[in-house]
């Protein structure tokens, strides 16, 4: 096999596996809807698995979990986001703490920055967020509260709220996110 045969046959097998490594939902198929029960109500997120296919198998496996049950609203701004999923959270003697350094994730952070053009922060829009490097986004999840095109090109949206949508402006700092789960 020559030089230009080898390499050919490389990329081949990096393709073949990168397919199997990254989950993606075929035509028909329908995406993870999550369903988040808080204090203040129930809403119900769209996922985005064919925009954002590591982002959203990560966020699916932490509710499989019960990773953000119990936890606790760290950031609400009106007219900007609400945003949870710092399991120092469910502690209120650390609300001094919540959202802040890099305790405040699940600890596995995704590994990919799948920011893309195709989905942007209009009013609704559910995203990760970060410490300043995107493919570090791990556990915090924010739903902007209005239309953002400042955060667009710096942080993944992998879903947008579909049902409930009055319930993410209504929530405070310190409301529960009592649930999430997955719709059937």
């Amino acid at each position: 096999m020559n030089a230009k045969a080898a390499k050919t046959a490389k990329q081949i097998l990096l393709c073949v596996l990168c397919a199997l490594c990254v989950p993606m939902y075929v035509v028909g198929q329908t995406a993870p809807i999550i369903v988040v029960d808080t204090t203040k109500g129930t809403f119900e997120i769209e996922t985005y698995p064919n925009e954002a296919p590591k982002t959203v198998a990560h966020i699916v496996e932490l509710v499989k979990a019960g990773f953000y049950d119990g936890q606790r609203v760290h950031r609400a701004q009106a007219g900007f986001v609400v945003q949870w999923g710092d399991p120092r959270s469910k502690d209120t003697m650390q609300a001094f703490d919540w959202g802040k350094g890099a305790a405040a994730s699940s600890g596995k952070p995704i590994g990919a920055a799948e920011i893309t053009k195709k989905r942007t922060h209009v009013k609704g829009a559910v995203a990760v967020a970060h410490l300043g490097n995107p493919s570090q986004a791990d556990s915090q999840i924010y739903v902007t509260l209005a239309d953002r095109p400042d955060l667009n090109g710096k942080y993944a949206v992998f879903g947008r709220v579909t049902s409930g949508d009055e319930v993410p402006g209504r929530l405070e700092r310190g409301d529960q996110i009592r649930r999430m789960s997955l719709k059937n």
